[in-house]
């Protein structure tokens, strides 16, 4: 479908900024009402009169979605048509630094799968060992240790006679995978799912995979974020962003009134 031109030079109806970028009239006009667009102007007919500043803005607001979510862009937009610009880009600091902190949380869990799979295991005994040993082994207290059966990461046997933990190899590699995933930041809960699917599923092979899967998606929100910071910095290169503050020109009817005009005229 081809878009259709304004009819005035400047000036853009809501269909005109759907059609460009797919969306529904009703989802521009949503926009300016939540404030991610600046408020458009009304003619004296009540039409909202869009121009390159809100086409520039909306295309700024759809690019930054796939690698900040819905929320955050909807606030950086609000913060730049505010003239808040630092407020802006203190989310998107934000947002990379949250897509770091995952990075280094995937790395660690790949780490953990290496020691799960055995392919970065240290020579060991077969032989279980007692919760002092392990604890050290770690560098964490044997409470931990003890909070770690109670979560169901590990399931070590009692000696039958001292009634003492004992930990198999097995065992000691799950310690090790929840001492590195606790590191990353994993809840207890979660490492224990972890650890069961692992099991279930005869191996660490389908947890791989889904770990590269993972790595996948990290690097799509990554280069997401660099076209959305393309789009707004065309949008704040073009001289001419707005602040949100009553429409000039308009006759009464503001696009975040308490009584807007009826939204059911197909261009308003």
């Amino acid at each position: 479908m081809r878009a259709t031109k304004p009819s005035n030079t400047g000036v853009r109806r809501p269909a005109d900024l759907a059609r460009l970028h797919g969306i529904s009239t009703q989802a521009v006009r949503n926009y300016e009402a939540d404030g991610v667009l600046p408020p458009a102007e009304r003619g004296s007919n009540g039409y909202r009169r869009f121009t390159e500043v809100h086409a520039t803005a909306l295309s700024a607001y759809l690019a930054l979605i796939p690698g900040h979510g819905y929320a955050t862009s909807g606030g950086i937009m609000r913060a730049v048509n505010r003239g808040e610009i630092d407020t802006a880009l203190r989310a998107i600091d934000d947002s990379h630094a949250l897509l770091q902190r995952d990075r280094e949380t995937l790395d660690a869990v790949e780490a953990a799968v290496a020691i799960l799979t055995g392919t970065r295991r240290d020579p060991q005994s077969r032989n279980a060992v007692p919760i002092g040993a392990l604890a050290h082994r770690l560098g964490v207290r044997p409470a931990t240790l003890r909070k770690w059966e109670r979560a169901g990461i590990v399931q070590p046997v009692r000696d039958p006679v001292t009634r003492y933990r004992a930990y198999s190899p097995d065992d000691v590699r799950d310690a090790e995978l929840a001492h590195l995933l606790r590191r990353a930041g994993y809840r207890l809960d979660h490492i224990a799912a972890v650890l069961h699917r692992v099991r279930d599923a005869g191996g660490a092979e389908p947890l791989a995979a889904s770990l590269q899967r993972w790595r996948e998606r990290l690097t799509e929100r990554g280069r997401a974020m660099l076209t959305g910071a393309a789009r707004l910095a065309d949008h704040l290169g073009s001289g001419t962003t707005p602040t949100i503050g009553p429409p000039q020109g308009t006759t009464g009817h503001s696009a975040l009134s308490a009584n807007p005009p009826p939204r059911d005229a197909g261009d308003r």
